[in-house]
């Protein structure tokens, strides 16, 4: 008798593409190919088909594009939580060293520039990062009164706080409170690419704006992963000469913290362009009933490029505050 071939691990009568690998890690193809055999079933059974409703990787249906809190709530219930990711080693959340969070002065929409004992403004293009998170524990409702802490690095690649140059500014660091519609929005500038990662903006939600002085009361931690296009055109101009090389040796796919699914449901909507800024949309789902699995704040755990000083790129990390 011949040989029988070699049987090809399956999940619902569906070969794995990724045979070595979890269910849960097969790709968005196959996740796609499994909600959708799950809402034909429940078809079979009278239940709707819009309670099992796909959204649109990213944010195609944020605040950015016209759409009603409603229909962005809805979309981001469909798509699940938000994944956790590290917070990196430069947080400035008191889990390594600095705690911004403890200031007077941090819940603040412009985070250009530094504040309290420090002075000094942040140079880049303009952007304004507009996040929308849903209470997923209560079915996709806007999260009105969730704090929301936001950095990320300069247009040199450097984290205030932490990087040589800027240990002692705070800039590019904010926290504001949803109201609502669930949605808050800060004013920045566009990050750099620094070498190793692809741009990003760091996020934490607390439940309240009271619960943001303990890092640990974080109910999701993430990032936001940032347009190819747009990153190549914002780098084309002054003052981010560096990361033009940066962004061409790294890719979404090979990222150590979006390349598991090439960022499909960190990947941020983007309107507008260079000479008037740049609006960077998010819509993020959070569930309150999971335990978070993302935070923490090892040196290295950013994917910072090997033998970077654990500062940041460029940086030497400061001596925790007394």
């Amino acid at each position: 008798m011949p040989p029988h071939p070699p049987t090809v691990p399956a999940y619902e009568g569906r070969p794995l593409p990724r045979p070595d690998e979890e269910v849960v890690d097969q790709g968005l193809a196959f996740d796609i190919g499994t909600l959708m055999s799950r809402r034909r079933l429940l078809g079979l059974f009278g239940i709707g088909a819009a309670t099992v409703g796909l959204a649109a990787c990213g944010s195609g249906s944020s605040s950015a594009a016209g759409s009603s809190s409603s229909s962005s709530s809805s979309a981001a219930a469909a798509a699940g939580e938000i994944p956790d990711e590290t917070a990196g080693p430069y947080p400035g959340d008191g889990s390594n060293g600095p705690d911004v969070l403890e200031q007077s002065g941090v819940v603040r929409s412009d985070i250009r520039s530094s504040f309290g004992e420090y002075s000094g403004t942040a140079e880049g293009v303009p952007m304004t990062l507009r996040l929308t998170v849903t209470d997923l524990a209560n079915g996709g409702v806007p999260f009105a009164g969730a704090a929301v802490y936001v950095w990320h690095c300069t247009r040199e690649g450097g984290y205030s706080l932490y990087s040589e140059g800027i240990t002692d500014q705070n800039y590019l660091r904010g926290v504001q409170v949803a109201g609502s519609d669930g949605t808050v929005t800060f004013t920045s500038v566009f990050p750099a690419c620094y070498d190793g990662r692809w741009p990003h903006v760091h996020v934490e939600v607390y439940p309240d704006q009271t619960s943001i002085t303990d890092s640990t009361n974080a109910v999701a931690t993430t990032q936001v992963a940032l347009p190819q296009d747009v990153c190549e055109a914002v780098y084309a101009t002054a003052g981010y000469e560096a990361s033009v090389a940066n962004l061409a040796r790294v890719s979404l796919d090979g990222d150590n913290v979006f390349g598991d699914d090439g960022g499909a449901s960190q990947l941020a909507t983007v309107t507008g362009d260079v000479s008037g800024g740049y609006t960077v949309a998010l819509t993020a789902g959070v569930d309150t009933t999971t335990t978070p699995t993302g935070g923490g704040a090892a040196p290295g755990g950013d994917g910072a490029p090997s033998g970077a000083p654990p500062g940041g790129p460029g940086g030497t990390r400061p001596s925790p505050p007394a």
